[in-house]
């Protein structure tokens, strides 16, 4: 495949790389690393705290964007101004709670020269924690028993229904297992206050997780797949080590997933193999997961992927990756001045 001439600006949200990291960083690493694909990686973050912000060898531009919790207008106001400024040829949203207004900017930012590659309104649903376990079954795959809850009173019920140990998860992101009624009435409150209602409460389902990362072209197909078994996890359940895979049910599982939705953009599968070789899926999020680069590591770079299909440019022929190839996750400390803060904080850029 021959290299690009034309260097592509891609913007890139998500850049919270802190204990609970987000996927922007390893979405820029990733960019980083096709020879063929000239890149200058603008980093959008919401926060001047924000690690990424400071990663100079990482992103070129920086800039603080407003909360994806207002309104359209004002998420692409900032964006023709940045666009105005540097020039954005691809955008890559990497939260699920700014990707509905992305979707409804779509065509908005087509037309300022801005191009994604997302799923639809219809699609982006299908996939809600709240309704998974309704559409499930259209694909052929199981999931926990779920209730949705808005209230203190039907969290009581649902726990009266479906039994300790449960997880508690909020409508975006965070699931924290809890044992005990007071556990569970805490971390209600607590995600309600982060992420809103409703609060989803889930079975345990004991065994081995296994999560697939991918992007799915829109036509029922997809343009790479990668497996892995979580070896180690976070507080929270985010990975910190794990192997890849090759599960053949895993596979099937995804390919009737992409098949009845049609799904276009990135995504990553969160199931759960039980003790009878039985898969359920757990959850289905709508972007890039945090260990993205996992993939790029053993072969399968998906983000240059999606900026290719995105922008209509040439996408590798589909290839295998080995199994049982390690992720170590580790922490790293950025030393520096003062003046990018001070900078990011007056002017909202870098």
């Amino acid at each position: 495949m021959k290299s690009l001439t034309k260097t592509i600006n891609v913007a890139i949200t998500g850049i919270n790389a802190i204990d609970n990291p987000a996927p922007g960083t390893g979405v820029a690493r990733s960019l980083r690393e096709d020879p063929q694909l000239p890149t200058k990686l603008l980093g959008l973050a919401y926060d001047a705290m924000e690690p990424g912000l400071y990663m100079d060898w990482l992103f070129d531009r920086r800039y603080i964007m407003p909360y994806p919790s207002g309104d359209p207008e004002t998420l692409m106001q900032r964006l023709e101004q940045i666009q105005d400024q540097t020039g954005i040829d691809c955008i890559i949203p990497n939260f699920d709670v700014e990707l509905p207004l992305y979707i409804h900017c779509a065509k908005e930012l087509e037309a300022i020269g801005i191009h994604t590659y997302l799923p639809t309104k219809a699609q982006f649903a299908l996939r809600n924690k709240s309704k998974l376990a309704e559409v499930a079954p259209s694909f052929g795959i199981k999931t926990p028993k779920t209730i949705t809850v808005t209230s203190v009173q039907e969290l009581e019920e649902a726990i009266a229904e479906l039994h300790f140990p449960l997880m508690i998860k909020g409508s975006y992101y965070k699931a924290y297992r809890v044992n005990t009624l007071e556990q569970a009435i805490q971390r209600f409150y607590q995600l309600a206050a982060e992420w809103g209602y409703p609060i989803i409460v889930q079975q345990v389902i004991t065994g081995i997780e296994l999560n697939l990362v991918g992007v799915g072209n829109g036509q029922g197909g997809h343009l790479g797949l990668v497996a892995i078994k979580k070896m180690a996890v976070t507080e929270i359940g985010k990975i910190w080590s794990g192997v890849t895979i090759h599960h053949e049910g895993m596979r099937l599982a995804t390919e009737a997933f992409l098949s009845h939705t049609k799904w276009k953009g990135a995504f990553e599968m969160e199931c759960m193999l039980d003790r009878d070789g039985e898969i359920y899926l757990i959850e289905i999020n709508p972007r890039f997961p945090a260990w993205t680069y996992f993939a790029t590591g053993v072969g399968i770079n998906l983000p240059s992927r999606l900026v290719r299909a995105a922008l209509g440019l040439p996408i590798p022929a589909h290839q295998d990756y080995e199994a049982s190839k390690l992720l170590m996750r580790y922490t790293y400390e950025i030393i520096t001045d003062i003046a990018p803060l001070q900078t990011l904080v007056t002017l909202g850029e870098l």
